[in-house]
């Protein structure tokens, strides 16, 4: 078959977009297949693209390109949705080149990654096409705008594929598409380049300057030397990763880890990420007397090698936005600790196993987790093999695989699935009509 996969822009960074590359590759095993980006903004891709895949990019954004002198490229997007949070990034003129790609597309199977493209996805692709639109966020993320502009395009999809149990059963609920295939599948996380590095900061005086302005010239230099871990230990490092917003909690984290820094000094703890929140968790750090101890250790790597120095990863994010990181660290075989309401870290460890969880705001026995491990290499080390294993279904080989078992039931079904569409249309337009004749 012919996939083609449409991206918001294939020339930017991020773990979302190494996922959707690794995923892309993996099904050029057995398929061909093309990337679409809607922008482009430099020569060429940041991340490595597997040269089986063709990239098309739609609209050139770079300064002095033809596109940006096209009178279109100023007027704004009408076909891309208006709450979609990056609807300033889109144009008319990417309107009608999308319009005009999908319109003539000889794919077998179209897959959108993003809200916005999806719409492009269900307005424009052929009804002949197998059309997949991806929801990588939480349903409540969009907000009610944009589950309105998104309510009346997805329902021609053939499916819409979500990255947990949980936030398929919410679209389900709140957005009924009769005929749709609504499911999970899990999120593609990359495994790890062979010899990669670790991630873990240099503890030189510049390097420790460099990563965090406000931390002590000289991590560590009030320990006691007896307190050094043994050379062959496992490294006494705790790591976090994410934005340094509120919902991830982290000054939550940083409490948790002074009571196990109280008992065991020699521990240290990695956050790394960027955020509005960098200068409030500076300062709880000095504050809680952690200076050299508790590191805010710059921004995050696009492919989680941060974990690779590490022997717990832990997240206390009040959402399932920790989730992904999460999965890099299983990948490196690190057991994690987590919080959140389901459906994020919840359904991340009961899949498999590899970590803890422990409730949302209660930072004793987030604490308690973290002792637990610090305190038990053994339990470490055996969570940490489990980690590894439950990682693998997040790997760009099984997800394809279970893609394309996807592609054959959405096959199969199509006639099936179509009926339901038009009897739950004629629902939902009868529906409508009673309620206004109620108000009438």
């Amino acid at each position: 078959m012919k996939i083609t996969l449409l991206l918001h822009n294939a020339y930017a960074v991020g773990a979302a977009l190494r996922g959707t590359l690794a995923l892309a590759a993996a099904l050029a095993d057995h398929h061909d297949v093309e990337l679409v980006s809607m922008l482009r903004h430099r020569e060429v891709p940041r991340c490595a693209v597997d040269p089986r895949l063709r990239l098309v990019p739609l609209v050139d954004t770079r300064v002095g390109s033809h596109d940006m002198a096209h009178p279109l490229f100023g007027e704004p997007a009408r076909d891309f949705p208006a709450a979609d949070r990056h609807h300033h990034q889109y144009s008319r003129l990417v309107d009608l080149r999308a319009a005009e790609f999908l319109r003539g597309t000889d794919a077998d199977v179209l897959i959108g990654t993003r809200s916005g493209v999806n719409v492009y996805l269900a307005r424009f692709g052929p009804r002949r096409t197998l059309r997949i639109a991806q929801e990588p966020l939480p349903y409540d993320t969009h907000g009610a705008l944009l589950h309105a502009e998104l309510a009346h395009p997805y329902r021609v999809l053939d499916a819409l594929v979500t990255t947990t149990e949980g936030t398929a059963a919410r679209w389900r609920a709140r957005l009924p598409l009769p005929g749709v295939r609504v499911l999970a599948l899990p999120a593609v996380v990359p495994v790890p380049s062979p010899g990669a590095p670790p991630a873990a900061p240099d503890t030189g005086p510049a390097a420790s300057a460099a990563a965090d302005p406000g931390a002590d010239a000289n991590p560590g230099a009030d320990a006691d030397p007896a307190d050094a871990p043994d050379a062959d230990a496992d490294p006494p490092v705790i790591v976090a990763a994410g934005r340094l917003v509120p919902g991830e909690r982290f000054d939550l984290l940083i409490e948790a880890f002074s009571a196990v820094c109280a008992k065991h000094p020699d521990w240290r703890l990695r956050i790394h990420g960027e955020g509005p929140e960098r200068a409030r968790l500076r300062s709880l750090i000095d504050g809680l007397g952690l200076t050299g101890r508790a590191e805010l250790a710059g921004p995050r790597s696009p492919d989680g090698a941060e974990f690779a120095g590490a022997s717990i990863a832990v997240s206390a994010s009040d959402t399932e936005a920790s989730g992904p990181a999460l999965v890099e660290a299983m990948r490196r075989g690190v057991p994690v600790v987590g919080t959140g309401r389901p459906p994020g870290p919840t359904e991340l460890i009961h899949a498999g196993g590899g970590g803890m969880l422990r409730p949302c705001d209660d930072g004793r026995a987030l604490a308690g987790a973290l002792l637990d491990l610090v305190e038990d290499p053994a339990h470490r080390r055996a969570l940490g093999a489990a980690a590894l294993e439950s990682a693998r279904r997040h790997g760009p080989g099984p997800v394809a695989e279970r893609y394309r078992l996807l592609f054959e039931e959405l096959r199969a079904t199509r006639r099936s699935r179509a009926v339901r569409r038009a009897l739950g249309g004629a629902r939902l337009r009868a529906r409508a009509l009673t309620r206004g004749n109620v108000r009438a």
